[in-house]
């Protein structure tokens, strides 16, 4: 074989095989693939780049070198088998068939094999058994977590993926900077919230995905905080049609859910909603109003509204009902033609009275000419002008709420002015009658020594009587010397002499009779003239 002549000729054909030769590179660079198929799947890997008169060709598949696939195997495979267009057909793919796949060609009358295609086969499985707990929490019927306020929470995440997965926390589709807090492996992200307010709540979202297929799958938890109102309910009433029907208002606001609220007596059992005018007793409500009347009421001391809240928390309110009691003057007089006024007073009752003046037909008293009435509550005056003696009679203080009605009876006495004449001469004859004692006790005290005399109180001693005998002048010689002897007088005239003889009051029965002849007999001389 002779060598071309002209060099050109030789320099231009070593060009074209490189040319030829690069060409040849890039083609088997261009049919590199990379499939990724996920575990389970079946798998079909495409023989390309195949000759235009491919029907003569045989085909067979190897992995990582080995020979998986063979044209008209001895032991056929379901797993892997070759179609007619020289595709490797893989059914249920494992972990094990990841690898590179080359798909190999004969012509049937060369035994050589010829590299068609280059497959990369890429197995990935998960994310698989994604779960998401929250503890400590409560489930609600309706799938939705709960926690009570100011507790610590604990986030759970796991998740199997192959060959490795990514793992995250949001929050309502806010990514959570939890990795600082966070714990687990690969499998798992854990993290908690200290002390979690309502601020906290809302969807918590674990995201795992596929770092190789990038396949992700979502667990989303709905996550509610409760916490009950601080404050205890609020109970009050209004008047409704007065005074028969009141409306009791329980008020429980600040917590999240509503609370439940109820009215009852103090006794469990006593449970005042119970009647024609009662719709509910007992329903979810910040706000409850129940419309009671005096059928319900009339057995009923006190009343208490209780807030329950799904927390556990439970606290009430209540207030002791009283029957009205007015107070006041049940006896009244006055004098005719003047002005006077009924007064009574009404603390007690709750809910409060109403409180009317009627007269004894039942009457209400309102204010006219003749009557002005005042409305001072808790003070209810009545003002009568001109009083006649018509006006003379009962008049009642009538106080009425929910529970009871009582009344006072007032009863006005009117006197005319004759009357009015005979108790002023009345008074006038005690004074007289007291000033004639006054002054005849003044009398008789500064007079008491002779009065005493006169009635003879000087006989009082007990122990001996004294016995006054007047001696006429005379017979001073008898008694001269036992009797001493006054002066005589200037005017010449006899001196009278006083004995006394004092008898021992043994002798005083005994000698009664003759003492008193000897003192009436005894001569008395007041002179020397008589």
């Amino acid at each position: 074989m002779g060598y071309p002549e002209n060099p050109k000729m030789v320099i231009s054909a070593v060009v074209l095989y490189l040319l030829l030769l690069s060409h040849q590179t890039v083609s088997e660079e261009q049919v590199q693939r990379y499939i990724i198929r996920e575990k389970g799947e079946n798998a079909v890997l495409q023989c390309l780049d195949q000759p235009v008169n491919a029907s003569l060709l045989l085909y067979r598949w190897k992995k990582d070198g080995t020979v998986v696939a063979a044209p008209n195997p001895l032991k056929p495979s379901e797993h892997l088998s070759i179609s007619n267009n020289g595709s490797l057909w893989i059914s249920g793919l494992q972990s094990t068939d990841e690898g590179q796949y080359e798909c190999e060609s004969q012509t049937t009358n060369d035994s050589s094999w010829q590299t068609l295609s280059n497959t990369l086969l890429r197995v990935s499985e998960g994310p698989t058994s994604v779960s998401l707990a929250v503890k400590p929490a409560t489930l609600l019927p309706n799938g939705t977590l709960y926690v009570r306020q100011g507790l610590d929470v604990y986030f759970y995440c796991s998740s199997e993926s192959f060959p490795s997965q990514n793992l995250t926390w949001t929050v309502e589709d806010v990514a959570l900077d939890v990795y600082e807090r966070a714990s687990g492996n690969k499998s798992s992200l854990d993290f908690s919230i200290r002390n979690i307010q309502p601020s906290d709540q809302g969807m918590y979202t674990c995201t795992s995905q596929n770092t190789l297929s990038k396949t992700t799958v979502n667990k989303s938890q709905e996550l509610l905080v409760y916490y009950a109102p601080e404050r205890h309910p609020e109970c009050s009433w209004e008047i409704l049609n007065e005074p028969f029907d009141v409306l009791f208002i329980c008020k429980w606001h600040g917590g999240y859910p509503v609370p439940t609220l109820d009215w009852h007596g103090v006794l469990e059992e006593n449970v005042i909603a119970k009647g024609p005018t009662i719709n509910s007793t007992s329903q979810e409500t910040e706000c409850l109003e129940i419309h009671v009347n005096r059928l319900i009421l009339h057995d009923v001391k006190e009343v208490k509204c209780v807030g329950h809240h799904v927390t556990g928390v439970e606290k009430n309110c209540s207030f002791e009902l009283k029957r009205p009691y007015p107070l006041g003057d049940p006896l009244v007089t006055a004098l005719e033609g003047s002005n006077i006024t009924l007064s009574c007073i009404e603390t007690d009752s709750l809910p409060p009275a109403k409180t009317v003046w009627k007269q004894k037909d039942n009457k209400i008293i309102n204010t006219t000419s003749k009557y002005i009435v005042y409305d001072n509550n808790p003070n209810y005056k009545l003002l009568i002008i001109n009083v006649t003696k018509e006006d003379e009679g009962a008049y009642y203080c009538y106080s009425e709420n929910p529970l009871d009605a009582r009344a006072l009876e007032v009863f006005l006495t009117v006197k005319t002015s004759a009357g009015n004449g005979g108790a002023v001469v009345g008074v006038f004859v005690s004074i007289l009658i007291m000033m004639i004692g006054v002054t005849v006790g003044v009398t008789v005290y500064s007079k008491r020594d002779r009065i005493c005399i006169g009635l003879g109180f000087s006989h009082l001693d007990d122990d001996r009587w004294d016995v006054l005998s007047l001696v006429d002048s005379d017979e001073e010689e008898i008694f001269h010397d036992t009797v001493p002897q006054l002066p005589p007088l200037t005017n010449g005239h006899a001196t009278t002499l006083v004995e006394v003889h004092r008898i021992p009051s043994s002798d005083h029965e005994d000698n009664a009779d003759s003492t008193d002849q000897q003192t009436h007999t005894e001569p008395v001389q007041q002179s020397a003239d008589s």
